[in-house]
């Protein structure tokens, strides 16, 4: 698996290629935004650990355009912890958000993470119709009245897992347990911005697939 890497800080660039190509990744690296988005269409990396302040282009701006064309797992590794960072950057499609200084295996954890989200979505063969809704995930592919959409991971597997449970209720912590495969800890933002994001795509005036279920959860219909 290439990984492509975007961090300023060299000692830190550094240090991340060290753990990454020693846990058997291909590491490909920029020290800049704009750097990294040139990789990107060059390199057709898997996945990608981005900062988020970086000079030319910054994190944010740099997914921003990855998320036009691609889907590829994101994972921001920034020191920009407030919980506006985070909700920021979940909302332009990242798919997990790390805060430094970080700890090599959860790092490598969160990254074993992606990849096992981007195996089940490769094993999947199911096909549906729901609404103007068209579903393909055997090849990963998502139309909403003919026009392909552009989900990221998670929002992918969020889809997935309510359509596999189709008319049932689902909590919020069987919906966490599922997609981001870790234990909940209640953390009610992440999963409402998420789906919420989720909505915007794939409802349209005359239809609405997730309903909420206030203080119970989510159904899909």
């Amino acid at each position: 698996m290439k990984i492509l890497i975007a961090e300023d800080e060299q000692d830190l660039r550094e240090l991340l290629r060290e753990q990454l190509s020693g846990a058997g990744y291909t590491v490909i690296e920029a020290e800049n935004g704009m750097e990294a988005l040139q990789l990107f269409k060059s390199e057709a990396p898997d996945m990608a650990v981005l900062d988020v302040m970086m000079p030319v282009m910054d994190g944010f701006s740099l997914l921003a355009q990855i998320r036009e064309t691609s889907d590829m797992p994101v994972i921001f590794l920034t020191a920009k912890g407030e919980e506006l960072d985070k909700v920021s950057g979940l909302r332009l499609g990242a798919d997990d958000y790390l805060v430094k200084p970080w700890g090599r295996s959860e790092l490598l954890a969160r990254i074993e993470v992606q990849k096992r989200h981007m195996k089940r979505a490769d094993n999947s063969e199911s096909v549906l119709i729901s609404g103007n809704l068209w579903m393909d995930f055997g090849n990963g592919i998502i139309k909403n009245d003919g026009e392909v959409l552009n989900l990221n991971a998670k929002e992918y597997h969020i889809l997935k897992f309510f359509v596999e449970n189709t008319g049932k209720v689902l909590t919020k912590k069987q919906i966490y347990q599922e997609v981001w495969q870790d234990e909940y800890i209640y953390d009610n933002n992440t999963i409402m911005v998420h789906i919420s994001h989720l909505r915007s795509k794939i409802d349209d005036e005359s239809y609405h697939h997730i309903e909420t279920l206030i203080g119970i959860g989510y159904r899909f219909n």
